[in-house]
């Protein structure tokens, strides 16, 4: 059986450029249909199903902007373009938020209607609640209005290509979301790159960013493809954009603007096709407003933005996803399911989850490993070392000695009880275990905030995050 042509309404009331894109589209085996003013193409799209339309934005009786929103409401699954000689970020602002899939600026040349129409017609439609995704992206499972919310606009935003902002606190699951935007858009047969800004130093950060040319510096014996040109085709996940300096936040702009890299060291410009998806737990117009954030860049990013609530106001979704991680995560160790207790269940609804999602999968990770029985009881969520370590932290006193208020492990170096008063396995070693063990402490202290983890060790976001990648304790999203 032959595969029915795609139908195209084009538009514009510039009748020789409706008949050069119909020519253009003819030969792409796409039939097309004509309109030249915003009454026509409504009547066109009551007698008939399009599986895409493209449009200008200046039309006689009225605008694109207006069609985009008849088509979005009317419409929902026709995936419409803008096209408009007098571009600028506001149209194209309002026109992305209205709906619409692209905004390109005249002339369009016959490859960008091409690749144009070829992500349009790839749009893919899926069910969040389906079976077809694989467990580990369901933690955007739940009843509560805010992740229906969610769920809502994720389906709307991943059809454009717009950019998209992030934004909610750690452990809400951005990474999680973002993937969800890529697998759900027209680029879900590209890569999906995920950098976390805030995780490189700024040393090697422009080199993994941008890629380098062999000789560019010490050390570099090759050339290297950098992240962004990793994304060609698909889509780019900046996570803790605010943790960029300003210097990079210039570089990473080009990028952004004109979709064209230069490695370290070349000279020489490479195009690429990429989708950007930021996020950050930090407020980013507080960081513009103190000079710490480019303003041009955060509107680059801002087009399209979507909130994470934090776990604590969808307490209804607090079991769901509890069993969800149980099921998962006993699968995962090919051990027997286990059961919440009654009591269990009420401990979890209580917390207050300053980790959000992670730290609630951290909890169950941990009763599972603690639990024998079929059942996870209360002790088994709330270790009591963890418990000791809150309270000590309320109720201690000022510390009696210089060693009372040091890791166990340096009391042992230093306590008569230990002749050996220098480590065997050498200094640096050694310093590296007391380090470790001080990390994991603030953050079983904190529920696994990062954030306020890293404010009672004094130090910044940035270095808590590269400790926690050394140690391997920076878990994903």
């Amino acid at each position: 059986m032959a595969k029915q042509q795609p139908l195209v309404l084009l538009v514009d009331d510039e009748v020789d450029l409706c008949m050069l894109m119909q020519m253009t589209l003819s030969r792409m085996g796409i039939k097309t249909h004509m309109a030249h003013h915003l009454k026509q193409a409504k009547y066109f799209f009551s007698e008939y199903k399009y599986d895409a339309c493209i449009t200008d934005f200046n039309l006689p009786d009225g605008n694109g902007l207006e069609l985009v929103k008849h088509v979005t409401q009317h419409y929902p699954k026709t995936p419409i373009a803008v096209l408009t000689a007098y571009a600028n970020m506001d149209i194209a602002i309002s026109v992305l938020k209205a709906g619409a899939f692209d905004f390109v600026s005249k002339p369009i040349n016959q490859q960008h209607l091409h690749q144009l129409l070829q992500k349009a017609l790839h749009v893919p439609v899926l069910d969040l609640d389906s079976d077809e995704l694989p467990l580990e992206e369901r933690l955007l499972m739940g009843e509560s209005v805010q992740i229906q919310q969610l769920r809502e606009s994720i389906k709307k935003i991943a059809r454009s290509q717009a950019p998209v902002f992030i934004t909610g606190e750690s452990g809400t699951g951005k990474e999680v979301v973002a993937n969800l935007l890529h697998q759900l858009s027209n680029r879900q047969d590209g890569p999906f790159i995920a950098i976390n800004c805030g995780a490189i130093s700024e040393d090697l950060l422009e080199s993994e960013l941008f890629g380098h040319v062999k000789g560019c510096f010490s050390g570099a014996t090759e050339d290297k493809q950098g992240l962004i040109q990793a994304a060609d085709g698909g889509s780019l996940f900046l996570d803790e954009i605010a943790e960029l300096s300003l210097a990079m936040q210039a570089k990473l702009l080009r990028s952004v603007q004109e979709k064209k890299i230069r490695p370290l060291g070349s000279d020489k410009e490479i195009e690429v096709d990429f989708r950007i998806i930021s996020a950050s737990h930090q407020n980013l117009e507080s960081r513009v407003q103190q000079g710490q954030f480019r303003q041009d860049l955060f509107f680059r990013i801002h087009v399209m933005d979507l909130r994470i609530a934090p776990l604590r106001e969808r307490q209804q979704d607090i079991l769901i996803l509890a069993r969800h991680f149980i099921d998962l995560i006993c699968a995962e160790w090919r051990i027997s399911t286990k059961t919440l207790t009654p009591q269990a269940a009420q401990f979890l609804m209580a917390q207050h989850y300053s980790g959000n999602v992670r730290e609630l999968r951290n909890l169950i990770e941990r009763a599972i490993t603690l639990s024998d029985a079929d059942s996870i009881e209360v002790q088994h969520l709330q270790p009591s070392n963890t418990r000791n370590l809150e309270k000590a932290s309320i109720t201690a006193s000022p510390p009696k000695s210089p060693t009372s208020s040091i890791s166990p492990l340096a009391q042992n170096a230093l306590s008569p009880a230990y002749p050996q008063a220098l480590p065997e396995e050498g200094l640096e070693q050694y310093l590296e275990k007391v380090e470790k063990e001080v990390l994991i402490n603030a953050l079983n202290l904190t529920h696994w905030n990062r954030t306020l983890a890293a404010k009672k060790l004094g130090m910044t976001f940035r270095s808590l995050r590269y400790r926690l990648k050394k140690f391997g304790l920076d878990t994903e999203e």
